[in-house]
């Protein structure tokens, strides 16, 4: 059963993605990257202390969508790979390196079958940003690709939003856990015909699958393969109003609860590295 959730997934992304790559403005607004040569993506600019120097790093950043933090990763310096699910994301993302003249290899691949289709264990960075880990079933099964692909000595980074945010139900009024925080074997179901972002049409495969992976279970199912534990941040904010009207976009572009913004982590950053 788990295809037909992932196969429902795919569909839905591949219409995100075509809306999300749109000229016109609407979407991840993508012509700004081919405007200008240095504009990086907000989620790689928020962590670029924490990510440090990657120049000359070969680089993997897993379910890269249309690839505008695989290019910002490019733009620091590093040799990127980028790899997604989505053959419309995958096209989309070689367009847009293709415009923005950046040297970056896109692979359409689901990420469980990333070390089938990679190169094993030659990673000196392996990379996964917002809205990725939701969309996995397993997370020891996630770990295993990542350490699979990492060489002795490389880096994971990843910035996502935080299990507790995941588990509220922004449709409640005040902050109310609602939905799992552990991992279920079930997927949460889904039925929307919008995204996140302002796009020019309504999505038409509107049904999708999510599983939840508390914080906990993340840690140890890298540690389980042998990864060493750098960093662990969490944060108030994240970068989409992820509980609409409830909400205040920061100077940094970042969103953050406009009342008690302190109350709960709202996204975490992870670094674990593979020892040499």
């Amino acid at each position: 059963m788990t295809s037909a959730y992932i196969d429902a997934n795919r569909a839905n992304w591949d219409q995100r993605a075509t809306l999300h790559a749109a000229r016109d403005g609407s979407g991840y607004g993508v012509q700004r990257y081919v405007a200008d040569i240095e504009a990086l993506s907000d989620v790689v600019r928020f962590d670029q202390r924490l990510l440090g120097d990657i120049t000359g790093l070969r680089a993997v950043h897993l379910q890269c969508h249309i690839g505008t933090d695989t290019l910002s990763l490019a733009r620091l310096g590093a040799r990127v790979n980028g790899l997604d699910f989505s053959e419309n994301a995958v096209t989309e993302a070689r367009h847009l390196a293709a415009e923005a003249g950046a040297d970056v290899d896109f692979v359409q691949a689901d990420v469980r079958d990333a070390a089938a289709v990679l190169p094993r264990g030659e990673f000196d960075l392996v990379y996964t940003g917002i809205g990725a880990l939701c969309w996995l079933p397993s997370i020891t099964e996630w770990a295993a690709v990542v350490s699979d692909l990492l060489a002795p000595g490389g880096t994971l980074h990843i910035r996502e939003g935080h299990p507790v945010l995941w588990s509220l139900n922004e449709e409640l009024p005040g902050l109310v856990p609602t939905f799992p925080y552990f991992e279920q074997t079930a997927p949460l179901e889904w039925d929307d015909a919008g995204t996140y972002v302002e796009v020019s049409a309504p999505l038409t495969a509107t049904r999708t699958y999510e599983w939840n992976h508390g914080l906990g279970e993340i840690v140890t199912a890298l540690l389980d393969r042998g990864l060493r534990l750098d960093a662990l941040v969490e944060h108030d904010s994240v970068p989409w109003e992820a509980l609409p009207g409830r909400m205040t976009m920061r100077a940094d572009g970042e969103w953050a609860l406009t009342e008690q913004p302190s109350v709960i982590p709202l996204s975490y950053t992870i670094r674990a590295s593979k020892p040499a």
